[in-house]
């Protein structure tokens, strides 16, 4: 027997909440990274991404959902982008359900998404070494 997962069909939004089947992080993104752009430089950048990360997740909170949900759309992608490219799993699966659900999402799921983007960032960010 197999297990399987199932994404929603087209133009459903997927409600369900996030199983834990999705890894916090990919433990060798990061390594990757330095290979190709020094240590230095990609120390840099994760300390760019924490910032922007953290600033990001502050404006969703401040943007109206019915008034701005291409905006959280566009923000959720780019999030989901940069996540990815960290090795941020969760924190990426979070963002594309975020961007993939922007224009239909009500206010309750919103928020929860929201506090589950939220704990998957301070995860990460306990899982990383302090520079």
């Amino acid at each position: 027997m197999f297990d399987a997962a199932f994404a929603p069909a087209p133009g459903a939004p997927d409600t369900a909440p996030l199983r834990e089947l999705e890894p916090l992080r990919e433990p060798g993104a990061f390594a990757a990274l330095v290979r190709e752009i020094g240590e230095d430089g990609a120390c840099e950048v994760r300390a760019v991404f924490w910032s922007e990360t953290s600033a990001r997740l502050n404006l969703f909170r401040t943007l109206a959902l019915g008034q701005h949900r291409a905006r959280i759309a566009r923000e959720a992608h780019s999030l989901k982008s940069t996540a990815s490219t960290f090795g941020y799993l969760r924190l990426s699966t979070l963002a594309l359900r975020l961007e993939s659900t922007a224009e239909t999402i009500g206010e309750a799921e919103f928020g929860d998404l929201l506090a589950q983007m939220d704990a998957a960032f301070t995860a990460a960010r306990e899982q990383e070494p302090q520079d």
